[in-house]
């Protein structure tokens, strides 16, 4: 399993350093978008919105593939994934197969250190975690 989620890791990394400098250099080309697709790339494009997005991406892509804070990469990139599933999901269907391909390799690897997200996790929270002094006690109930 740790070859898979060390591969799973470069894999990813490398997607999101690729299309994170493409947003700044735009080296890629695109067809041109028609539809609902085109006029929300349109508006994400003139708002400048995509320039932290693409940061985001190449920031987290570098971490993932120097493997340092793994964890903090992929909170980084989960609300990217969830973005790029339901545009693929509603309004581009001809991308979602590598949108699944992301969110497989990001759970791969979210599997991989799944220990750093156990605090995160937890269904319920206990009242320990605050100390008891004779401060709190009156104000804490």
């Amino acid at each position: 399993m740790k070859v898979v989620s060390t591969i799973s890791r470069y894999l990813m990394g490398i997607i999101f350093v690729f299309f994170g400098l493409n947003g700044f250099l735009q080296f890629l080309p695109t067809p041109p978008l028609t539809g609902i697709a085109g006029q929300y790339v349109g508006a994400l494009f003139l708002s400048h919105y995509l320039m932290p997005i693409m940061f985001i991406q190449l920031v987290a892509g570098i971490l993932l593939i120097a493997n340092r804070f793994v964890p903090l990469a992929l909170t980084l990139l989960g609300p990217v994934i969830v973005n790029i599933f339901f545009y693929h999901a509603f309004m581009d269907t001809a991308g979602l197969p590598r949108a699944a391909v992301v969110i497989l390799l990001w759970l791969l690897v979210a599997y991989s250190v799944r220990s750093a997200f156990a605090g995160i996790l937890q269904q319920r929270v206990d009242d320990l975690a605050i100390p008891k002094t004779q401060f709190t006690k009156a104000t804490v109930r």
